[in-house]
């Protein structure tokens, strides 16, 4: 078993530990209701981050913004920057902290607590036993917003349950040996959209799109057919099983927790890219943290 499938069927253990974490000494890194916030990451961190905004700002805890960090908007004002980053060590991240410190509270979420970008934070809440060896993120990420769905109050009994049933379903043939991914999300899963069709293309070197489900038949349908597949991670709009049917393309759509139906596509990824030829341990291109000189 590679690390990716590794850490990818840990991820059911690691949300389960959450609850704790976030009522724990290290909660003075999570943002207190009514501040303004703004969470900030790149890549894997930065699409958890627009899901966690869309829930926070969602469930009337206060004004939310995501930012990759290196687009955070210079001269706007937040009662707090979060951020989220495995390695601690990605250049965005640690610069814009760097620079932020000492004019607004700043927090991170982190899988190391003694990687370079502690010394540039107020708070620090670490996630040791959701580190991970693989290029590709998958149970650090997930983990991170299993974190941040808990402290909004969210019960992740259920939502730990039907990841397990995740790591069991079957994918079936039509969706591994597809040529062509679609991930469509809503609301808070628009982030999640855009993570999984990330996982297909780091681990696979997939063919992926995604989309707002809404925005969907306002042009991307146009490539829908059969051999392709449309996957939607949280609620289908109305008419759109019908409209994708008219196409020839598959629909995937389960009844899972979006965060859960998330593993679902961890484990398509690694299949996809096994029938190719390719080692999703070592994906093309990519390092574990991106440093720049």
């Amino acid at each position: 078993m590679s690390f990716t499938q590794e850490e990818i069927a840990d991820q059911p253990s690691c949300w389960s530990q959450v609850p704790a974490v976030a009522a724990g000494p290290g909660k003075a890194a999570l943002p207190a209701p009514g501040e303004e916030v703004a969470v900030v990451g790149c890549g894997t961190s930065w699409f958890m981050a627009q899901s966690y905004a869309a829930l926070r700002e969602g469930s009337g805890h206060g004004r939310t913004d995501a930012f990759a960090a290196s687009q955070f908007p210079a001269g706007r004002r937040y009662d707090r920057v979060l951020a989220l980053t495995r390695s601690g060590t990605t250049t965005e991240v640690v610069d814009l902290l760097g620079h932020l410190r000492g004019t607004t509270v700043t927090s991170v979420i982190t899988a190391d607590d003694t990687t370079p970008v502690v010394r540039t934070v107020d708070h620090v809440l670490a996630l040791p036993f959701a580190d991970e060896r693989s290029v590709v993120q998958t149970r650090f990420a997930t983990t991170a917003l299993a974190l941040l769905r808990a402290h909004l109050g969210e019960d992740l009994a259920p939502v730990v349950e039907d990841a397990r049933s995740a790591l069991t379903d079957p994918l079936g043939s039509a969706v591994v040996e597809a040529e062509q991914f679609t991930f469509l999300g809503s609301g808070w899963t628009c982030g999640l959209a855009e993570e999984a069709a990330l996982k297909m293309r780091e681990a696979a070197g997939a063919w992926t799109e995604s989309y707002p489900a809404m925005e969907y038949r306002h042009g991307p349908i146009s490539i829908a057919a059969p051999g392709r597949v449309v996957w939607a991670l949280g609620p289908l709009p109305e008419g759109l099983a019908e409209d994708v049917a008219r196409t020839g393309a598959t629909l995937v759509h389960s009844g899972l927790d979006p965060l859960a139906d998330l593993v679902r596509v961890h484990r398509l990824a690694v299949a996809v890219a096994t029938r190719r030829g390719l080692d999703p341990d070592r994906p093309r291109n990519l390092t574990r943290s991106v440093v720049l000189a």
